[in-house]
């Protein structure tokens, strides 16, 4: 009879708190990765601000903008950010430093169903510049250390297409152009032969396809596709997740899951905003979607 009531109190104190937890969470914090203008990617994510605090039950939805891509992986990684979206090589490398301080719960799918990307390789369409042998011993551009389409796959997949020769032994010279939008327009300017930045790969080419950076680039108006030409593309790519601080309140996961979900036909110009371009829909991830990724980030660049 002790053991049971002991058993008992202690239940009740853990439930308690558990409520307690749940409670102190007033504010909800999202992280946005660096690669684009911090006054677009602010004004994109405000319906999330706006809705957020109701459908949580948080008194408090900020927006926290980070210069590049590490900085919201930091800043998952150190706890203080509850939800951020990141491409697939992002989640790898707090996957390989600490496999439990986040988890990835959903994935976008494309219009046609898909639910991965491309990296795109573009040039200036008056370089004269139309295949990679055109490239051979010219500068190349990516994107972010930490970004997927932006380089872990093009140092990855390329080589295929180099007839076996490494990034590094093909091109006179690499550099990074400080996030995608920042990247083609350094593409723009002549800085770079080429770079290598994202696209869906459905849809038209002069809207940028469907979604991507490119397609920001052309809804902005600060590019017009007739001034690019596509050079490469990758091998499909899974779609970056949406993951959530796995300490944060289950209860809070749960109604941010579900409004995620419900997001695409309730609110679909917000849905479109913080996607950038035209998507289907939602659908559930777990940690193994994003293996192939894992693996090839610990083979090429370590952790």
């Amino acid at each position: 009879m002790f053991r049971k009531i002991v058993f008992g109190a202690v239940s009740l104190a853990v439930l308690a708190i558990g409520s307690a937890q749940a409670d102190q969470l007033k504010e909800f914090r999202i992280g946005l990765i660096g690669g684009e203008n911090e006054a677009d990617r602010l004004r994109n994510f405000q319906c999330m601000v706006n809705q957020l605090p109701a459908a949580l039950g948080v008194e408090k939805v900020s927006l926290f903008p980070a210069a590049d891509y590490d900085g919201t992986i930091q800043g998952l990684l150190g706890g203080t950010l509850d939800y951020a979206e990141l491409g697939a090589s992002g989640y790898a490398k707090i996957y390989l430093q600490n496999k439990d301080a986040v988890e990835p719960i959903l994935t976008t799918v494309q219009t046609d169903g898909a639910t991965g990307y491309y990296s795109i390789m573009v040039a200036r369409k008056d370089s004269g510049i139309t295949s990679l042998a055109d490239l051979k011993g010219k500068k190349l551009g990516f994107a972010d250390p930490d970004s997927t389409s932006g380089y872990l796959i093009p140092v990855t997949a390329l080589p295929k297409d180099l007839g076996g020769v490494a990034v590094k032994d093909y091109f006179a010279e690499t550099g990074f152009g400080g996030g995608h939008e920042n990247l083609v327009l350094e593409v723009l300017k002549g800085t770079f032969d080429a770079g290598t930045t994202f696209g869906s790969g459905v849809g038209e080419w002069k809207d940028g396809y469907t979604s991507g950076n490119l397609r920001k680039m052309v809804d902005k108006g600060i590019l017009d596709m007739d001034d690019l030409v596509e050079i490469w593309k990758s091998p499909l790519i899974p779609n970056g997740p949406i993951v959530v601080r796995t300490g944060l309140d289950a209860g809070v996961k749960e109604k941010f899951k579900a409004f995620m979900m419900d997001l695409p036909t309730k609110d679909p110009a917000c849905f479109s905003a913080i996607q950038g371009g035209d998507f289907k829909s939602y659908m559930e991830v777990t940690p193994a979607f994003y293996q192939p990724i894992i693996d090839a980030r610990k083979a090429q660049i370590g952790s």
